[in-house]
């Protein structure tokens, strides 16, 4: 085992466009469809061509190689990124992940996205976003935590818990912050829990982390339902994804009285039109490591799944996956946003003209980032908050920030994701005056 893995961006099947004949055609990249929201905002706020495009660039890029000594003894290289977008309102806060499609465009698109995330929760964070191209499915335990520790090495002079703290994303986990914690901690000579988030319960991570973007997905749904008139009890959805954040969000709305009739993962997908029992499902994925095969459901092509006649539909794995080749297929009333950008531009707008309700990611997905901003300050205090309290905490700033993004896209006649972008926008730029230009 031996050489260098650079990877594809991302297979053709997650990030393209479907002609009605089957055949792909490449749309735009996240990075492409970020500054694209963006310039839609800013246009829209009257701001300058100059402080557009202080909001449109990072302020700070670190690309690194994490050379690795595999377990038989060859060296392998991959490429790691982090990249800062913004300082205005706090440190610099976003994931770290492992995929071996992760590019420096991708990382730029994510932690601007972070930006505004963090800007419309009113969490005192700016964004950010790492990646190392890596499959980590192909590879054992002790090279994950060789490749961890080497990239931490590598980044250690911009991360801080006052500069920017990593957390948990696509491929990663809890086991991974401890090992960048601990990282950290060796060089610093001290151990500072405040450097990640989402660690282990017994390093200083806040009870109600693991679940939180779930969580919070789940209460902007039943949010969205009530909005458009829908009873959770009579409403049916699906969930793309069945990892960090769909497996819970399935779990979460079926305990509210959904009918979850569709899940896919990675390897396919699968439907039942009665409902699927999550709680099996969950007990059978830990057992197999797929939903494929799940006893009382019948599988389905994986980009079919989108197109299910369901209430509620939960994009929660990659970006891109709803598209202008697939946007007039997709059917459900109401689109909550589970992963970071899933829905590209254009199927956005055919979505606005169809009338269908697309709560973008930025709202929808934050749980995570308000939890780990709670797990930040219990480190930084020392003093731990319970599992209620996280949750009740959680749920008062989601539904609050619902809430001010409906009333802001009511009065001006906007889309929910115009009037989120517009709103964390304004927030940022804001701080950039308040704080003025150095020198």
């Amino acid at each position: 085992m031996s050489g260098v893995i650079t990877g594809e961006r991302r297979s053709a099947d997650t990030h393209s466009a479907r002609s009605g004949g089957g055949a792909f055609v490449p749309e735009a990249t996240p990075l492409d469809d970020a500054r694209a929201q963006l310039a839609v905002a800013t246009g829209l706020l009257g701001y300058s061509d100059g402080l557009h495009a202080m909001l449109a660039t990072p302020r700070r890029e670190l690309t690194v190689a994490v050379p690795l000594r595999a377990d038989d003894g060859s060296t392998m290289l991959f490429t790691g990124y982090r990249v800062q977008h913004n300082f205005s309102r706090g440190p610099a806060k976003g994931g770290l992940r492992y995929s071996p499609g992760v590019n420096l465009d991708e990382v730029r698109a994510l932690a601007m996205w972070m930006t505004w995330k963090c800007a419309l929760l009113d969490v005192p964070y700016g964004g950010a976003k790492g990646g190392v191209a890596i499959d980590p499915r192909l590879h054992s335990k002790a090279e994950l935590e060789r490749v961890t520790r080497r990239y931490t090495s590598e980044i250690l002079p911009i991360i801080g818990p006052e500069r920017d703290i990593p957390a948990p994303d696509v491929g990663t986990d809890e086991q991974t912050m401890a090992w960048m914690m601990d990282t950290y901690s060796v060089n610093t000579g001290y151990t500072v829990p405040g450097i990640v988030t989402g660690k282990p319960i017994s390093l200083g991570g806040s009870q109600g982390r693991a679940s939180a973007t779930s969580r919070g997905v789940t209460h902007i749904a039943l949010a969205a339902l009530k909005h458009r008139g829908i009873s959770a009890s009579r409403a049916s959805a699906a969930v793309q994804g069945f990892g960090k954040v769909g497996r819970d969000t399935a779990r979460f709305l079926h305990q509210a009285g959904l009918r979850v009739l569709g899940i896919s993962d990675q390897y396919g997908a699968i439907h039942n039109a009665g409902g699927l029992d999550i709680e099996r499902l969950c007990a059978f994925v830990d057992e197999t490591g797929t939903v494929m095969g799940f006893p009382g459901a019948e599988p389905l092509d994986r980009d079919l799944l989108l197109e299910l006649d369901v209430d509620l539909l939960v994009p929660a794995a990659v970006e891109g996956v709803l598209h202008e080749g697939n946007a007039t297929r997709v059917t459900a009333p109401v689109i909550v946003e589970g992963a970071n950008g899933p829905t590209s531009p254009a199927a956005a707008r055919i979505f606005a003209d169809r009338g269908q309700l697309v709560v973008p990611d930025i709202l929808a997905n934050a749980g995570g980032v308000i939890v780990s901003y709670f797990e930040w300050v219990q480190a930084n205090q020392a003093y731990w908050w319970n599992a209620a309290e996280v949750e009740a905490k959680l749920e008062e700033r989601m539904l609050s920030a619902w809430q001010q993004v409906v009333d802001y896209a009511t009065q001006r006649t906007l889309s929910l994701r115009t009037a989120a972008t517009v709103l964390a926008v304004e927030r940022v730029a804001e701080a950039h005056r308040l704080r003025g230009l150095y020198p």
